[in-house]
């Protein structure tokens, strides 16, 4: 039996066709939309494009159409329903459809805790000394920070950036660049260092707070983060410190340790969306592994301390989990989760993340070191994980739809 002829595709549209804009704006109620759209169909008018959105209570409307039989009684049609609504009516007629948009898109997204006119100045400023096109701007999150997502056309991505990443510090507002379209899209691996990042504490100083060693091992973990040491023999020194300690110390630090605020939102939305989670840390596994089993994490990697007649020898097992182990499982990660590098996000707040951040296709500073700020792809310098996925495009409106949410958890 032959198989069917496929279908015929319509023709190319007419790029030189007569086309009606209509914009409406006014108070938001509800039949606005639906007026319109039936004065139009009474001449057979078709839909080309649709804009609508609506800010406190004002609406704004845009349609364009290809006017159908009688364009005279179209425009007296909808500015009549326009009218009787209380509307403003514009109509401007012209040729063709809406200009194809320039390659080089981009998502911009700022964040503020005031969110100020000036930030959104700056950058805006920054995109139009580009070359580039903001083509629309929605607003992600007014709570607990407000965020916007600017989706831009023209952009060179590399430098649009670097130059945003210097906006972003002089203004002090956040600021992240991705590429936009389907590359904003799918599966994710999201990795996230633990001390002071999942978690707000540093786990290796709430065990030394049992050995008396808390003061000491402070200072080398300051320094450690700060890059002045390297990793591995910092920890060394202060894990000997611990020589001598119960293993059972261990539970009561995990009892102490408290997720930093929205980590849990942050986890539990990232799951619903079908992405990877996992942590990777240069803390110990004795306390890392039950935080990841409770929040449902994927895969976790980190140090293993040294138990001998149940007390802690002070050394710990294996190969040290540093600056490049923690990007050396991210990648790891990626490729047992058959996700290319450009489809993973890390989060961390140490220089011992630096490497993490940089292999990774976007990298976040969180509420990090100078050092991590200045070289990472974006920061986030509220105390909200949560506000993570606002970065990712994905809307507080949503998280909370997704979740149940009321307050960040």
């Amino acid at each position: 039996m032959p198989s069917p002829e496929p279908p015929l595709l319509p023709p190319q549209p007419d790029p030189t066709a007569r086309t009606l804009l209509v914009s409406l704006s006014g108070r938001d109620r509800p039949g606005v939309t639906s007026a319109v759209f039936e004065a139009a169909s009474t001449v057979g008018a078709t839909v080309l494009d649709v804009e609508q959105v609506v800010v406190r209570g004002h609406l704004a409307l845009s349609v364009l159409l290809s006017p159908g039989t009688d364009e005279n009684v179209l425009t007296d049609r909808l500015t009549r329903a326009g009218e009787a609504l209380g509307m403003t009516v514009d109509l401007v007629v012209g040729r063709g459809d809406n200009a194809r948009r320039r390659t080089g898109r981009a998502a911009v997204v700022v964040m503020g805790a005031p969110l100020e006119t000036r930030h959104v100045a700056a950058v805006a400023r920054s995109v139009a000394e580009h070359g580039a096109n903001i083509d629309r701007i929605r607003r992600l999150s007014r709570w607990p920070v407000t965020t916007v997502e600017l989706d831009v056309s023209g952009a060179d991505l590399p430098r649009m950036r670097r130059d945003l990443a210097l906006v972003s510090a002089e203004t002090g507002c956040d600021i992240a660049v991705a590429p936009a379209g389907l590359a904003r899209r799918g599966a994710r691996l999201v990795v996230l260092d633990v001390d002071s990042t999942l978690i707000q504490d540093e786990v290796i100083e709430l065990i030394a707070e049992h050995a008396g060693t808390a003061a000491e091992v402070a200072a080398v973990t300051e320094r450690a983060m700060a890059g002045e040491l390297d990793f591995a023999e910092s920890l060394h020194a202060r894990v000997a410190t611990l020589a001598g300690l119960p293993v059972a110390v261990l539970d009561e630090v995990r009892g102490s340790v408290r997720l930093s605020p929205g980590a849990r939102t942050l986890v539990r939305t990232l799951k619903a969306l079908g992405f990877t989670v996992a942590l990777v840390s240069g803390g110990f596994a004795e306390v890392v592994e039950p935080i990841g089993a409770e929040l449902g994490v994927d895969h976790v990697r980190a140090n293993r301390l040294e138990v001998r007649d149940g007390v802690l020898t002070g050394r710990v097992v294996g190969t040290v989990v540093d600056r490049p182990g923690k990007a050396a499982a991210l990648r790891e990660f990626a490729e047992i989760e058959g996700l290319p590098l450009s489809r993973t996000v890390a989060i961390g707040d140490g220089a011992n993340d630096l490497d993490m951040l940089g292999v990774a296709g976007l990298g976040v500073a969180f509420n990090a070191k100078p050092v991590v700020r200045e070289q990472a792809d974006t920061s986030v310098n509220v105390p909200y994980l949560d506000t993570v996925l606002f970065l990712l495009g994905v809307s507080r409106e949503e998280i909370e739809d997704a979740e149940g949410l009321t307050e960040p958890g």
